[in-house]
């Protein structure tokens, strides 16, 4: 049981025997499959524990990710202890206020947490790991049209029901595909969105970080700015892109960073598909229209504003 081995695990780092009490707080937050729960004892300030199968290929890639992440001196949990046999790892306790939960504080609050992201996000464009790092495959043509298929999937046809054919046989998508995939590949988070941004000492700390991959910048920037759970305003998200611009002394490229929030924003809607109906977790559907108008906006004027029209109507009614 994933309890127990984070109990085990536990009383291994606390050095404590069976007769000291150790309560686990479920920490339900988040769509990444693994058990995480808050551990408290009377000996130590709480601290996190983690469990994860083999069920996703990116969870054992947590712990290396971790660690490579931390000497690279980006803001990431501290990890206290490992059993990695055990799919079991003990970190730092940042708390529970993450990106998401100012999202109807004025954006001049949210202000510096956009700031310290994004440091950490050009901090990681010039990071380069060890040659034997071992990362999830990088964004290329076919980890891009695999994105596409997980939207056609378990949103267009298991969410909205309807015939995902046309979608499949469309050449916008290929092209789409392929235009990303015959880029730069440099280190992505691949999931930098607000309730993977926790807030902790003034700064943003990354979490769920395993699917840490190579391929475009624009994509985590696009993930950031264009975010169905905070639904920026047009006025917040060139906030945003100032604020990149000012760190980074450069904006992404228009059309580009269009297509990267493109091709998130389709990822992102066969998550909340796919884990709405794995989890049942209704949550994830007031997500769906907002992620649905983004795609939209985004869409509008090119090649593919048409293709996606009839799914967009329908997503709209959601």
């Amino acid at each position: 049981m994933p309890t127990d081995a984070i109990l085990h695990a536990s009383r291994q780092f606390l050095g404590v025997d069976p007769t000291v009490l150790i309560t686990l707080v479920p920490i339900t937050k988040g769509g990444s499959g693994r058990t995480v729960v808050r551990v408290k004892s009377p000996v130590r300030e709480p601290f996190i524990g983690i469990y994860w199968t083999d069920e996703r290929p990116d969870s054992d890639n947590f712990l290396p990710v971790a660690k490579f992440l931390k000497a690279t001196k980006l803001n990431v949990p501290e990890i206290y202890h490992e059993i990695p046999h055990r799919r079991v790892a003990l970190v730092q306790d940042l708390g529970d206020d993450d990106l998401y939960s100012l999202k109807d504080a004025p954006f001049s609050e949210r202000e510096p947490y956009y700031r310290s992201a994004l440091e950490q996000l050009d901090k990681l464009f010039y990071s380069k790991g060890p040659k034997d790092f071992e990362l999830m495959p990088p964004f290329d043509e076919g980890m891009y049209g695999w994105e596409q298929e997980y939207f056609l999937d378990h949103f267009v046809e298991g969410i909205l029901g309807m015939d995902a054919t046309p979608l499949r046989e469309s050449p916008e998508m290929a092209d789409l595909a392929r235009r990303l995939g015959s880029g730069a590949k440099h280190l992505v988070h691949r999931d930098f969105q607000s309730q993977n941004l926790l807030l902790n000492g003034g700064k943003s700390w990354l979490i769920d970080f395993q699917g840490m991959r190579r391929g475009r910048q624009e994509y985590d920037i696009a993930s950031l700015v264009y975010d169905p759970y905070m639904n920026h305003s047009a006025e917040e998200r060139e906030k945003i892109l100032g604020i990149w611009e000012d760190i980074a002394e450069e904006r992404p490229q228009e059309t580009i960073f269009r297509e990267c929030a493109t091709q998130r924003l389709m990822q992102a809607l066969g998550a909340y598909g796919n884990i709405l109906k794995k989890r049942q977790d209704e949550w994830y559907r007031q997500h769906m229209p907002v992620a649905a108008k983004l795609l939209g906006e985004v869409t509008a004027g090119t090649a593919l504003e048409s293709v996606l029209a009839p799914v967009l109507e329908k997503a709209a009614a959601l």
